[in-house]
């Protein structure tokens, strides 16, 4: 079935509650682990029903944020989640409690249990209607953002559209086009210090409702993270201060001694050549196209899920009036579909958000037979590493969508790749210096940011010369992920260090490193982010040598990169 012909319709909350009661009183009366198994099987697709209407009313709501009909449904799903998974956190209780329970992980695993768990700390049903105000205040900054209108050259445009304008070869036109964006954002900033100071507030009470001293590992616990904490990540922060700041501070050096330039600006660092970045020679229909044919050449199994994603309309990718920014790839359970969202700009970006988000439609199609809602998608870290690993994967095929830019491409994706988690590490220290200190005042936050800029990134004062709600730290208001989904950011850094490892894997064997990855994308979420990771035959990346050994071998391909750039 096309996307256009799935049927939604609005769940009646009601009864989907009493036919989940029913089936969780049926899974604790069982007497038998067939009898438990059969109870589960039939809530596991009462859920999907559920999560299927979700997924329908959440990509058309992104899809246009000012359609009345999906922002009426988005909003009610806002309401009736909680609800759901008030019931979802009884089950998971039985389930820790069940007699059957070593029966069943031998039949459905034992990440389902492991994830029960620290769901369940982080859910109780005095904080359901907490969760209903967090979800409405995230639909606010998300319509909010979405609203965006910026005069720019006698047009009109949305942020993701005027991306493509911050990598233009004149100085002034990319200082005009961020001077712009963040204009909007400075116009709002009180708007968007409200709904965090909110959301920063709500989430502290419904942490201390639950027990917990604060959000922090709360959040955590709502991130499934069943095999490491706070303690880990910062040490893995730490390793990243080390080994990747440097290199990171390097690559911003030779950009600047490349554009020719006395220092760089916010308005520079997205311009890497003085002659243009690397550029898909074509359009929409063109990178499709050449999509096609990568996905057709890299593998079988590549070749028959983008075919799929093509015939069966799984990918909505250009920028318009009123579609929310940014990109995902999400899973319609009960159509055995994955989605993509984009915003196509005109910009190298357009080739690596398909491949990013095709990495993980890829893993969801992988794994799309599993038993287990839970199983589609791995946890955010590990479903990362499939995403950005099949951004190194495609590299072969780049030639056919930037022709004789394709050097430039690939230097720009490995440097922009080594900066990116420097910054990485700053969102995740900035979030737990949040709601381990929830009295912060809006300005105290910012200085914080400003901290944390200079030291993951060696952003001085004059980086934002004349930008001043930037000079007090306002960046990471566009940062999406602060607002809608706490703490999760840290993955990407965990895992672009094994995408890396993949990459130079690649380079010594391809034909294992590929091996490796599509069992990876096999198992879906049937495994812990570290049991994965040593499934696949990655080294962990809390392991400080990790870094420490992956780092001069990056540091030498860039090298060799740089060297075949165009004089």
């Amino acid at each position: 079935m096309k996307f256009s012909e799935m049927k939604y319709q609005r769940p009646d909350l009601e009864t989907v509650k009493r036919d989940m009661l029913r089936l969780i009183d049926e899974f604790e009366a069982a007497t038998t682990p067939e009898a438990a198994l059969d109870a589960v099987q039939d809530l596991n697709r009462l859920r999907m029903d559920f999560q299927t209407m979700f997924e329908l009313a959440y990509i058309r709501n992104s899809v246009d944020t000012r359609d009345e009909f999906y922002k009426t449904e988005k909003a009610f799903f806002d309401e009736a989640s909680p609800e759901i998974e008030a019931l979802e956190t009884r089950l998971r209780k039985a389930l820790i409690a069940s007699p059957h329970r070593r029966s069943l992980e031998e039949r459905l695993g034992r990440q389902w249990f492991r994830l029960a768990e620290v769901q369940t700390r982080s859910f109780g049903d005095e904080i359901v209607e907490d969760m209903q105000k967090v979800n409405a205040r995230v639909t606010d900054y998300n319509h909010l953002v979405a609203s965006a209108r910026i005069p720019f050259g006698g047009d009109t445009y949305n942020l993701s559209q005027m991306v493509k304008f911050t990598e233009s070869t004149d100085r002034e036109t990319r200082e005009n086009a961020v001077r712009a964006m963040y204009g909007f954002f400075a116009e709002h900033g009180d708007a968007f210090d409200e709904i965090y100071d909110d959301l920063v507030r709500m989430r502290t009470a419904m942490a201390q409702k639950l027990g917990y001293e604060n959000f922090v590992q709360m959040g955590y616990d709502r991130m499934s993270r069943t095999d490491y904490g706070p303690k880990e990540t910062q040490a893995f922060r730490e390793a990243i201060r080390k080994h990747i700041v440097p290199l990171a501070a390097e690559i911003r050096e030779k950009q600047r001694e490349r554009l020719g330039l006395s220092s760089l600006r916010i308005y520079d660092v997205s311009l890497w050549y003085r002659d243009g970045n690397a550029h898909p020679q074509g359009d929409p229909a063109f990178i499709l196209a050449n999509g096609r044919r990568m996905y057709q050449e890299l593998s079988p199994e590549t070749d028959a899920f983008f075919q799929y994603m093509l015939d069966h309309e799984l990918m909505d990718l250009l920028s318009r009036e009123g579609k929310r920014v940014g990109g995902y790839c999400t899973f319609i359970p009960n159509h055995k579909a994955p989605f993509i969202f984009a915003n196509f700009n005109g910009t190298l970006g357009d080739v690596t958000v398909l491949t990013h988000e095709a990495g993980h439609a890829f893993q969801a199609y992988q794994s799309r037979d599993m038993k287990l809602p839970e199983y589609f998608f791995p946890t955010a870290e590990a479903a990362e590493i499939d995403s950005m690993s099949m951004e190194f994967f495609t590299w072969k095929w780049m030639p056919l969508f930037f022709q004789e830019e394709a050097d430039k491409f690939f230097y720009t994706h490995l440097a922009e790749r080594v900066v990116s988690v420097a910054y990485m590490a700053a969102v995740d220290e900035f979030q737990h210096a949040v709601y381990e200190h929830p009295e912060m005042t809006p300005a105290e936050r910012k200085a914080k940011w400003r901290e944390l800029e200079r030291t993951y990134m060696h952003r001085g004062d004059e980086f934002y010369e004349g930008l001043p709600y930037l000079q007090e730290g306002g960046l990471w208001q566009r940062q999406l992920h602060i607002y809608n989904y706490p703490f999760y950011y840290i993955d990407y850094a965990l895992a672009q260090v094994c995408a890396l490892q993949y990459f130079l894997w690649m380079q010594d064997d391809p034909t294992k490193a590929w091996e490796s990855y599509l069992r990876l994308c096999s198992l879906g979420g049937s495994r812990s982010f570290l049991e994965l990771v040593g499934e696949a035959g990655l080294r962990s990346p809390f392991d400080e040598s990790t870094l420490a050994d992956v780092v001069p071998r990056i540091q030498d391909a860039l090298a060799q990169l740089e060297a075949r750039l165009p004089s």
